[in-house]
């Protein structure tokens, strides 16, 4: 089992964007940052559910795939889940539509009491306030054997790092300069050296480093 997370940056660190606008809500920033991913086949068909088999299949599209392989529980915060949308709403279950593309129990931390969400395809949402060590303890649990994705934010995923959690961490270093948002790195210094580091430049410019834990 190996408690793992992915994130798409910049080149200066930046995995949040900050030019959202009420028209555009996710800002064009942030469509740049993941445009290689969300090219990708998996993307297409896993998230967006289309079964066409239009999609990049390059190095972006490994990488892309093996996000979903082998996991077998989730971690997210609650603005990956959508709470922020809908805060006092008990009835929202998400932006992630009627089939998230999870498939596997996902703990999102919380200090919000809601009852569990399921839905037909395995994905279980549960609603935790935890720490780190806690929620890794519940989701180890759940995954039965499979690995552990810590989903983000990357307030999340630096949560985990700053506990010495995270056992292998994939970013998609994009070729684009952001300037502002929430960097991945911040009192972090000397953290890679914990890890040996490997890298794979994919065909968009998309730079792929993975930290495994020595």
């Amino acid at each position: 089992m190996v408690v793992r997370a992915d994130l798409n940056v910049s080149l200066d660190g930046f995995a949040t964007t900050t030019d959202q606008t009420p028209e555009n809500p996710f800002g064009e920033d942030w469509g740049r940052l993941v445009a290689a991913y969300t090219a990708t086949r998996t993307f297409r068909s896993r998230v967006l559910g289309d079964s066409s088999g239009e999609g990049t299949t390059g190095v972006d599209e490994k990488y892309a795939h093996a996000y979903f392989e082998e996991v077998g529980a989730e971690i997210m915060g609650a603005g990956m889940f959508g709470l922020h949308q809908h805060p006092g709403d008990l009835e929202w279950q998400g932006w992630w539509g009627d089939e998230p593309p999870f498939r596997v129990p996902v703990f999102v931390l919380t200090h919000t009491p809601r009852e569990s969400i399921a839905f037909d395809n395995g994905t279980v949402f549960h609603f935790l306030a935890a720490t780190p060590e806690e929620a890794l303890a519940r989701a180890t649990d759940a995954a039965n054997g499979g690995d552990v994705r810590i989903g983000g934010g990357v307030d999340v995923v630096r949560q985990f790092l700053h506990a010495r959690l995270i056992d292998r961490l994939h970013l998609g270093v994009s070729p684009l300069v952001i300037g502002s948002g929430k960097r991945i790195w911040d009192d972090l210094r000397g953290i890679e050296n914990e890890y040996a580091v490997s890298s794979e430049v994919a065909e968009s410019g998309v730079t792929h480093v993975t930290f495994s834990r020595v």
